[in-house]
């Protein structure tokens, strides 16, 4: 029995054509299935958390973007009974890209009903203000997360991503944004380490090495390596931040100064100032104090 946790609205409606394909080939393989379909913010985690109340273990396959995918990993309720495969149809798809997952829906659905490779891979964890939310890409404070409150109501990206150029809403609004940012003061603590910047842009810890829709912000993250890879911008004119950006989508961004990376288990990122937050691009909060590590227990995911 596999069970889909299918975002219908996913990219702008082309969820549902893509769940409306698969369906009949599933139906074709006389393959046995539960289909849930979101209607609302939050409703995969419902799903999840639902499905994997019981005892028995469950292929549980989200289809959507890396929201989705964030949603059904904060519902799930025990990964140790969870096989986990997905199909990815977002806008960004930081998640596929970064896992070498296929992107197109048909091949992805044969590769989880006859999988050959698989891996477990790590699933981040953020606390803030005594509650927690996980991720699976990336945990962002500032700019990033900025960029993301601001695409989260944005008529652009839904006008992108009709015209198949989802991805480019985060680097158009990212561009727009740092000509009006002002950096902030953060100390970080790393694995007991503690780090002080003056003027910091933006701090993520990504578990994978994209985010944003293919920057490539950490080079060397490992997914499956237990650590955290930590990016700080900071301590740099605002325009060699701006020219900076674009480098990100190859990587290159790492050869100039003010750009810090670091790995760790955990982080504790405390601002002089409240400053929004993110979990894999999804607007979580804004806060002046947060902490991040890894869940103790790894997520099986169908790679091939």
């Amino acid at each position: 029995m596999y069970t889909f946790i299918v975002n219908p609205n996913a990219r702008t409606g082309l969820g549902v054509q893509v769940w409306e394909r698969l369906e009949r080939i599933l139906l074709e393989k006389n393959v046995k299935y539960k289909a849930y379909l979101t209607r609302y913010p939050n409703h995969a985690a419902e799903f999840a958390a639902e499905a994997t109340a019981g005892e028995e273990d469950i292929t549980l396959i989200a289809l959507g973007g890396d929201g989705t995918i964030n949603e059904v990993i904060n519902g799930i309720r025990d990964f140790s009974k969870v096989t986990f495969g997905y199909i990815p149809i977002g806008s960004s798809n930081d998640f596929a890209r970064s896992m070498g997952l296929s992107r197109n829906p048909e091949q992805m659905l044969s590769q989880i009903l006859n999988p050959s490779s698989f891996t477990y891979v790590d699933i981040g964890n953020l606390s803030y203000g005594g509650f927690v939310r996980r991720f699976a890409v990336s945990c962002g404070i500032g700019f990033d997360a900025d960029v993301c409150f601001h695409i989260s109501s944005s008529k652009i990206k839904k006008l992108l991503n009709r015209l198949k150029l989802g991805k480019l809403s985060y680097t158009g609004i990212a561009l727009f944004l740092m000509m009006s940012l002002s950096p902030r003061p953060m100390d970080i603590m790393m694995d007991g380490a503690g780090y002080r910047f003056r003027r910091v842009f933006f701090a993520a810890a990504m578990n994978q090495r994209y985010e944003g829709g293919g920057f490539k912000f950490c080079p060397a993250a490992d997914p499956s390596d237990g650590l955290l890879d930590i990016i700080v911008i900071a301590d740099m004119p605002r325009l060699k931040a701006l020219l900076l950006l674009p480098t990100a989508f190859k990587g290159w961004h790492g050869r100039f100064k003010g750009v810090h990376i670091f790995t760790c288990k955990e982080a504790e990122i405390i601002n002089g100032s409240t400053l929004p937050v993110h979990t894999d691009g999804e607007p979580v909060v804004k806060a002046a104090q947060i902490k991040i590590s890894l869940e103790q227990e790894k997520l099986l995911l169908i790679r091939g």
